[in-house]
């Protein structure tokens, strides 16, 4: 029974880091994204 509980605790564990690491990736997508615009919008006033 010990062990289904270890099992338990480490899923959840890692459902949460997998959670942490998904946001992490949408934020920098959406950073990256804002950036680009911005270097666009830069690159064109400069031509």
């Amino acid at each position: 029974m010990a062990f289904l509980g270890w099992f338990v605790h480490y899923f959840v564990i890692a459902l949460i880091l997998a959670a942490i690491a998904g946001l992490g990736l949408f934020a920098g997508k959406k950073l990256r994204e804002r950036k680009d615009a911005k270097t666009a919008v830069e690159n064109e006033a400069a031509k």
